[in-house]
């Protein structure tokens, strides 16, 4: 109101000047015409002053990057998310002025419950001064073009709840398609600065093309993609290739040439497009010059205006597709991944050290002892009168000269045969008392030996063949007879 009087005073001082101007005598008109200039580059300098109450609303699904954008596009770092309706905001500055403002933002919760909020943001007396911002998550494109339809049917609730008046909506209507009809490639002119129609090109407009505004809502509509850094992690875990990006592409393009709406492509993460949607917004709300081209080429940083895009356009993409269509249907093709049950392993909890060899004395006191060794045999066997007892001391010899274990095979008889040799040569017949008599040394050494082989060929047939009881006293019996005929 205080900027409103002091045009009002400016231009009726102005005014003043000049009818002065008119009567006055031609030595005054040097300084009449030098007041004059001053009060009019002061008065247009307080009529272009940047204009507040522009508004964005963002709408988008719960976990889509929607404050998380914000906060970048005003330099936030720290931020503390809302619920409901989140007011953020971000400075816009005009060098040539020397003047800046703020644009509101308001970021509406992805929970439909929270959708009666939007009048607060966005009363009917703000609705021509409001621009549309819907985000998509492009970690999760499966849900990409049901959430645009969501969203866009949400904002055509509120906008027909408003009851706008129909000159009023109209002339909204009107402007969004004069601006769509009236884009032109930046870069066309000299400087990279768009080339200027001449009156009779601004007055003949193209109509529009096939499908192109058929969804118009009267304001500014932006579709902006968030976290297209994981593009790369689709193409790693569920075998996305280029023809599938190609495929959501075309369909979200679609989508925005419905409703004459942008695409940008951004991420937050590596920094992507930020500059671009913040300049595209200040030139759509403020009417500040922009420069950028439209931008295809790269997958994960599209930035295509509203104005720029046709089905001509879109159909390039088209030519990519191997294992898909066109016309196949966006679920059929873009399927949700089959979620992947994360198992928890058990936790297992460690006794305390004491608790555990308590445990274990108790076990081991129930358990018999065991000897260490061999275990023995403590089946009794009762005396049967067989032969096989007289050789009970030859087999107790055997045991004794067998070696511990890493000897070989040659050691053992080696030393059985030393050993039962040694005890037969000491020995003397039942006549001769302490192995001596009238037997000469080579004599007993002839029947010593004698008695030994035979010994050996019956504990050796015994432990390697397990030869019948019937045998072994045939062998034993030999060596005695032998022994008294001696």
């Amino acid at each position: 109101m205080a900027t409103s009087g002091r045009s009002a005073l400016l231009s009726s001082t102005s005014t003043g000047s000049k009818s002065t101007l008119e009567t006055s005598n031609p030595e005054e008109d040097d300084g009449q015409n030098l007041w004059s200039t001053i009060l009019s580059e002061v008065s247009t300098h307080s009529r272009s002053k940047l204009p507040s109450g522009r508004n964005v609303l963002v709408m988008g699904e719960v976990g889509s990057g929607k404050t998380t954008l914000v906060a970048k596009l005003q330099g936030v770092e720290e931020y503390m998310k809302g619920r409901g309706l989140e007011y953020l905001y971000f400075s816009v500055h005009d060098d040539d002025i020397d003047d800046q403002t703020r644009c509101n933002a308001w970021v509406l919760d992805g929970d439909l419950y929270h959708k009666g909020l939007q009048g607060v943001a966005v009363p009917v007396d703000a609705i021509s001064n409001t621009l549309l911002l819907i985000t998509v998550d492009m970690s999760r494109p499966w849900n990409a073009l049901d959430s645009l339809q969501k969203w866009a049917a949400v904002a055509r609730e509120h906008i027909d709840k408003l009851r706008v008046p129909p000159e009023t909506l109209r002339e909204l209507e009107h402007r969004l398609v004069k601006q769509f009809q009236e884009y032109t490639e930046p870069g066309s002119g000299e400087d990279g600065t768009p080339q200027r129609r001449s009156e009779e090109e601004e007055s003949v407009l193209l109509p529009l093309g096939e499908n192109t505004l058929t969804h118009n809502l009267g304001i500014p509509v932006v579709v902006v993609c968030t976290k297209c850094d994981a593009i790369s992690t689709l193409e790693k875990e569920h075998d996305y290739r280029d023809e599938h990006l190609d495929f959501i592409q075309s369909h979200i393009r679609h989508f925005c040439l419905q409703y004459g709406a942008s695409l940008v492509y951004t991420s937050v993460k590596e920094m992507k497009n930020l500059d671009v949607l913040y300049k595209y917004l200040v030139h759509r709300l403020y009417g500040f010059p922009f420069h950028c081209p439209a931008q295809v080429v790269e997958r994960d940083a599209v930035f295509i205006p509203s104005g720029w895009d046709n089905e001509k356009k879109i159909a390039i993409l088209h030519e990519n597709f191997q294992t898909v269509k066109a016309d196949d249907s966006f679920e059929d093709v873009v399927v949700k991944p089959p979620v992947r049950k994360i198992v928890h392993e058990k936790e297992i909890q460690a006794e305390d050290d004491q608790v555990f060899l308590v445990k274990l004395q108790s076990l081991l006191a129930k358990q018999p002892a065991v000897t260490a060794g061999r275990p023995v045999d403590t089946t009794s066997r009762a005396p049967t009168g067989s032969p096989r007892t007289s050789n009970r001391s030859a087999a107790a010899n055997v045991a004794n000269a067998m070696p511990q274990s890493g000897q070989t095979s040659e050691g053992v008889l080696a030393n059985f045969f030393n050993s039962l040799l040694t005890k037969k040569a000491g020995t003397g017949g039942p006549g001769t008392p302490g192995g001596g008599g009238n037997n000469t040394p080579g004599t007993v050494r002839k029947s010593g030996s004698k008695l030994g082989l035979s010994d050996v060929q019956a504990e050796l047939d015994r432990i390697s063949s397990r030869e019948t009881d019937s045998d072994l006293p045939n062998a034993n019996e030999t060596p005695a007879t032998d022994g008294q005929d001696t």
